[in-house]
């Protein structure tokens, strides 16, 4: 997934530095929290597995590039729910390092303005999740609507973002405003397949009840809070 290149002028990108900055510290918080709740190593297995699945969302899974964006299936809700929000934000911002460095580095200078889009609708998941989930229930117990709620938190977010930098780097013309929508409405398309992987990972999840406790899954995928 990338803010497409020029979109907004290098005189104006240093914004995206603040916003990711400020991401990335809520995701350091996240990060020594999780250390210290279950250990380093667990952090580590599960960032691995987060950043080789967010490669591959973004480079194996199809892509297509719409409007002023790509819309691409990032499945953030799923990441969050089986690994946890420190391992999950670490793979985002990983996974597109990896592949803006390998596989296109044209994309590097959006970077911050990337990361800033796929983690702030992850902190807004988190914050939702609190409140949709009742503490007694593990993640494996979930509803569609539940799901659905998480998917479209994250989706939204990510098209409010997009559209912010497109606002940001492009203004407030008719065309601008035209390939915003057909971006958008791409990709809440995404809304209509996320819950139902979610479901379907946890009902797979479900089934090998053996792995509760594993340092490479989140501890409340099987575990109340």
């Amino acid at each position: 997934m990338h803010i497409e290149p020029g979109l907004v002028a290098d005189s104006k990108i240093w914004l995206s530095y603040f916003t990711a900055c400020g991401a990335g510290a809520y995701a350091l918080k996240a990060t020594f929290d999780t250390i210290r709740d279950r250990g380093l190593m667990s952090l580590v297995t599960r960032t691995a597995a987060t950043t080789a699945l967010v490669f591959s969302f973004f480079e194996v899974l199809p892509h297509y590039p719409i409007g002023v964006s790509e819309v691409h299936l990032i499945l953030g809700s799923t990441l969050f729910l089986v690994f946890g929000l420190a391992p999950a934000a670490l793979g985002l911002a990983l996974g597109l390092l990896v592949q803006g460095l390998f596989f296109a580095p044209f994309d590097l200078p959006q970077y911050g303005m990337n990361v800033t889009t796929l983690l702030v609708p992850l902190i807004a998941l988190t914050a939702l999740a609190r409140q949709v989930i009742k503490p007694d229930t593990p993640y494996v117990e979930l509803r569609y609507r539940q799901a659905l709620a998480l998917s479209t938190t994250y989706q939204a977010g990510i098209v409010v973002w997009v559209g912010f930098w497109a606002l940001y780097g492009q203004g407030f013309t008719a065309a601008n405003f035209t390939a915003i929508t057909s971006f958008g409405a791409a990709y809440m398309s995404v809304i209509i397949v996320e819950p139902l992987v979610d479901l379907a990972v946890l009902a797979v999840a479900k089934t090998f009840h053996r792995l509760a406790g594993s340092m490479l899954l989140e501890r409340r995928l099987y575990e109340a809070a």
